[in-house]
């Protein structure tokens, strides 16, 4: 039987590069007391935001996508036509036609290349950048482009303070490239589509509903094995992380789940991602939002060894060990 000839790929595949990007609008707390029955003490207790960013009215979600791209790209050392794929990971598209990562491609000036949209909602980073590994891995294409954005203000009730005092808007990115060694570790996922209410827009009509407390109860005992299995698949211990970026959903589902890992052997100086306080919940954007805001803040290293976790509608979830650029 004759066989098809098929492309040779790399031993390994790694983050090159990251980029972000925030709408300039800061929305405070106070700001939103303004409009809803809530306070600033009331959001910090229950979510742990002081601070988030949305997007004016005529910003898209694929205007904010090129900008972090672009800066993930430049960040990397490559140029738009290195670029041999573009996953957008993004569950709130204004529209299903046409796709975000198409767009974004030509914008940023990435011609030719396989361009697709990605939904696994607040799992959608860690679902894209899985799936980028493996292209690079595979041979199939040997920088993939990976983007998480999200303008959740286009589907959030503005006045419903369950939602609105949560989600926010904004991008971020990463480039992914071959390794002759491993520096992105398998991907530990899966999915509980029996849990598909707890958060949802039921129709093209409606805004997101989300059962808060079902959702944390979920994410407060499910979610920390999926990042320890995410730590075995790589092949380490727990000890040997540096850095925990979990979707940023609430700042107590976040220090819920790093106590869990802390209980598990993480180390006592393992470097925990709270970007949520300032940034707010922004899906598929948050872990490399937060990623990118921390290397800012001096706060990691290139060559750090960080454990990313993402979880949330569908019900979704993945996680991954990498080392950053």
């Amino acid at each position: 039987m004759t066989s098809f000839a098929v492309p040779t790929g790399s031993p390994g595949a790694r983050i090159l590069g990251i980029g972000s990007y925030q709408p300039e609008t800061i929305v405070s707390n106070h700001d939103l007391a303004r409009t809803m029955d809530t306070s600033d003490q009331w959001i910090r207790e229950r979510v742990g935001i002081v601070n988030r960013r949305f997007a004016k009215p005529d910003e898209k979600l694929v205007d904010m996508a090129v900008e972090a791209g672009a800066k993930a790209v430049a960040d990397a050392g490559l140029a738009p036509t290195d670029i041999g794929a573009v996953l957008v990971a993004t569950c709130t598209m204004p529209s299903q036609i046409p796709n975000a990562a198409a767009q974004v491609a030509d914008r940023i000036g990435v011609t030719g290349a396989p361009a697709f949209d990605l939904n696994a909602a607040c799992a959608g980073f860690c679902y894209a950048l899985a799936m980028a590994s493996d292209l690079v891995r595979a041979g199939t294409a040997r920088h993939v482009l990976v983007i998480g954005a999200e303008k959740l203000t286009d589907w959030v009730d503005p006045v419903d303070r369950s939602t609105a005092i949560i989600f926010a808007d904004g991008a971020g990115a990463a480039v992914v490239g071959p390794s002759d060694t491993a520096a992105i570790g398998a991907v530990a996922w899966g999915s509980a589509g029996d849990l598909v209410d707890m958060i949802q827009i039921p129709d093209r009509h409606s805004f997101v509903h989300q059962e808060g407390q079902s959702v944390f109860r979920w994410a407060t005992t499910q979610i920390a094995p999926i990042a320890l299995r995410a730590v075995e698949l790589a092949g380490i211990e727990v000890s040997d992380v540096d850095v925990f970026v979990p979707h940023q959903a609430n700042l107590r589902i976040v220090e819920a789940i790093a106590k869990r890992l802390h209980a598990k052997g993480a180390r006592e100086d393992l470097v925990i991602a709270r970007d949520i306080v300032d940034s707010g919940n922004t899906s598929s954007a948050s872990i490399p939002l937060a990623l990118d805001h921390m290397r800012a803040a001096g706060e990691v290293r290139s060559g750090d060894v960080a454990l990313l976790v993402g979880f949330g509608a569908g019900l979704s979830y993945a996680g991954q060990v990498v080392r950053l650029p």
